[in-house]
């Protein structure tokens, strides 16, 4: 009976730590923004990377543009966390106060980013310089969507 007392204890605790919000990650709104403005950067630098291959003004390379694509997909994950509430100050930031009043719609592009996200990583895949422009553009996009509604200039 200990044994099982105490997996039921565990999985209870793991349960309420998962559904604290997400702003709880954070000590203070300064930190959650630091924390989402330093994903979506180091996201934007491989996806420029694999965005000068598509281009062509760089040359392709699979390896590369698979390794960076996996990157792009995986921190495309990240930054949701710290668009908490009460993350709309503390630090500079371009957000708009309607990443806060929309979050639906915000979320809404955010989960669209990373299906893309997904996409461009599986055309890396592939190895196909032709399957990685055809991502990447629909990749791109994405960014664009919820930087024109959600990022002042």
């Amino acid at each position: 009976m200990h044994i099982k007392h105490l997996a039921l204890t565990a999985a209870a605790s793991a349960a309420l730590l998962l559904s604290l919000p997400a702003a709880a990650q954070f000590a203070k709104s300064e930190d959650a923004i630091k924390y989402r403005q330093s994903a979506l950067f180091v996201m934007g630098q491989h996806f420029s990377r694999l965005g000068a291959m598509a281009s062509g003004r760089a040359p392709f390379d699979a390896k590369v543009a698979q390794e960076n694509a996996d990157i792009v997909a995986a921190l495309a994950k990240l930054p949701w966390a710290g668009f908490g509430p009460g993350t709309d100050k503390g630090a500079p930031t371009k957000a708009k106060p309607e990443v806060w009043t929309e979050q639906a719609k915000f979320m809404e592009l955010a989960d669209k980013m990373q299906a893309e996200t997904l996409k461009l990583a599986a055309a890396a895949k592939t190895g196909s310089l032709d399957e990685v422009k055809a991502a990447f553009g629909p990749a791109a996009n994405s960014c664009k969507a919820c930087h024109d509604a959600y990022r002042s200039r």
